[in-house]
């Protein structure tokens, strides 16, 4: 095997999922500059998530309503005639 080919710095790390607090420790080499204390008392670094498993359509076989007015904006100014 190669020598120092992974990261040194492969820790535990929170992920938070907003749109409905669901939380979830595992390990990443991800760079955050929050923390966030975890059920076992401890500190580990926070990373944010708009969308994961527990919200995702494709797996809760539930539509949800995403706003896209912002995308609709840009192309109706995009696209506009002149």
């Amino acid at each position: 095997m190669k020598k120092d080919l992974h990261p040194t710095s492969y820790r535990p790390v929170v992920f938070k999922d907003m749109s409905n607090d669901y939380s979830f420790l595992t390990k990443s080499c991800i760079e955050t500059k929050e923390t966030i204390q975890w059920e076992d008392g401890n500190e580990y670094p926070l990373v944010k998530l708009e969308i994961s498993h527990t919200s995702h359509p494709f797996y809760t076989g539930k539509m949800k309503l995403i706003d896209t007015a912002g995308r609709i904006d840009k192309f109706r100014n995009r696209y506009a005639k002149k």
